[in-house]
């Protein structure tokens, strides 16, 4: 794979953005005095910050560089999923966080333990630990390789710079220093594609309506798609729309990195807003990176680029010097919100679910630096060639969330469940995931069908042996 080294003032600008942000989380540092300010940030953190962090751990670097990619080869489709995100986030923020605040929460995991005890609390959270430690290793690996691609510094170099910069501030500021990196690193990142589209509008002959005219003939711009297979095409406005719903209810309401960004606000109102407004803002981050692929494309008239290098390949052979080193900050930056926000939820989740919030501020850093070490050595050991893993990593999300999104639906019904049929019911989603997966159904039915799944089979489970236990008595 070509490289391309940058410039000495890229290069400035790239290591004088690292060094901010280790000085800053630093100083935010100086204010922790235990485990809770760590974890928690005494729950005061600005509803606007929140939503901003929301959305810049959610967006990693295969997300800077995809979604340019995808509007690049193909259209707008892949926002079709966002409105199913809104109303998702809608939905977790009435179903979901007002249960959280009731409880005072620090991990999510908790409502799991008041119902289903200790063992099945732990259960969750190994499930979740697996899940971001697995796609946010393989998810680091992929910047690195963007990064040695426009750099030209080798593979491991990249991966410890990264995870080093990441590791000292996430390790020394705790979750307050992490969402107002996450915020500054949000606006970093959204500048860097409007910047691109300016770019490509100021050095093109046409006007903006006549490329946007173009672009339309050929149907580059198409959003709403009724074609192909409800079932199979995850890009059917149906499919899309309940895919984007499930994923987002999931991923923003029992994956413990997301939810941690609303838990650190000061009520429930704040938590709502932030929650609701990064559905908004995640669609309007698509909208802009959409329309940057897409001038891409016209840009270069076509031309056929390795897939997802379409981004990368612009800012390698056509950006100048210092809008390079912008770009780069910017890749950076949806690189380290995401891994900085899997740390500390990581070691969050130990602290809370394995040992009962019960270990001091010293040992909660030293559980952070472990997961760090994980993360960095999945990026180390691994590399592009590893396709089975790379695939296996950004992929287990789909196979997990709908197992933990049954398990907060079965918390919500009034019975004593057996912990042996939570356990079967939690497997068999797993199972028919993989099943889906194998026949070709579209990813956007795989969360819905595991969640009714699990929640169906621990049903039938608990009721079958509670009948059975009857009619032997």
């Amino acid at each position: 794979m070509r490289c391309y080294p940058i410039s000495w003032i890229d290069n400035i600008i790239v290591f004088t953005f690292l060094f901010g942000l280790v000085c800053f989380g630093w100083l935010q540092g100086l204010k922790n005095k235990t485990s809770s300010d760590y974890f928690s940030g005494n729950r005061n953190v600005p509803w606007i910050i929140a939503m901003f962090s929301i959305v810049a751990t959610e967006t990693s670097v295969l997300t800077f560089i995809s979604i340019p990619g995808i509007a690049y080869r193909g259209d707008w489709t892949f926002l079709q999923l966002g409105f199913g995100y809104i109303l998702g986030r809608v939905l977790v923020s009435f179903l979901l966080l007002p249960k959280y605040f009731e409880n005072s929460i620090t991990s999510i995991y908790e409502i799991i333990g008041e119902k289903f005890g200790s063992n099945i609390q732990k259960t969750a959270s190994f499930i979740f630990l697996i899940t971001r430690v697995f796609s946010d290793g393989i998810r680091f690996l992929a910047t690195a390789v963007i990064v040695q691609v426009i750099t030209g510094w080798p593979l491991p170099s990249s991966v410890l710079i990264i995870g080093v910069v990441t590791l000292v501030y996430s390790l020394l500021g705790g979750i307050k220093t992490i969402v107002w990196i996450d915020s500054v690193q949000f606006i970093l990142y959204l500048l860097g594609g409007v910047s691109t589209i300016i770019f490509i509008l100021n050095h093109s002959s046409e006007s903006g309506y006549q490329i946007a005219s173009s672009l339309y003939e050929m149907g580059k711009l198409k959003t709403i798609s009724f074609s192909g297979n409800v079932v199979f095409n995850p890009y059917f406005f149906i499919s899309a729309v309940v895919g984007g719903v499930f994923l987002s209810l999931s991923s923003h309401g029992v994956d413990h990195m997301m939810v941690q960004r609303v838990l650190i606000t000061k009520d429930l109102k704040s938590a709502k807003k932030a929650m609701i407004g990064s559905g908004v803002f995640v669609v309007f981050q698509f909208f802009i990176f959409l329309i940057a692929g897409s001038l891409i494309y016209y840009f270069y008239q076509g031309i056929s680029i390795e897939k997802d290098r379409e981004f990368s390949t612009f800012i390698v052979q056509s950006l100048p010097m210092g809008l390079k080193g912008l770009l780069m900050a910017g890749i950076l930056s949806a690189a380290m919100s995401t891994l900085s926000s899997s740390i500390n939820s990581l070691a969050s989740s130990v602290a809370v679910d394995w040992y009962r919030n019960s270990i001091s501020l010293v040992q909660s850093k030293w559980i952070s630096l472990v997961w760090a070490l994980v993360l960095i050595s999945i990026a180390l050991l691994f590399d592009e060639s590893d396709s089975a893993i790379i695939i296996i990593g950004l992929q287990i999300a789909s196979f997990t969330y709908g197992g933990l999104l049954g398990l907060f639906v079965l918390s919500k019904i009034q019975r004593h469940f057996r912990s042996s049929s939570v356990i079967i019911g939690l497997i068999s989603s797993f199972l028919i995931v993989f099943y889906l997966k194998q026949i070709g159904i579209a990813w956007t039915w795989f969360i819905l069908i595991a969640t009714s799944i699990n929640v169906f089979i621990t049903l039938l489970i608990d009721y079958s042996h509670s009948f059975l236990s009857s009619r032997k008595r």
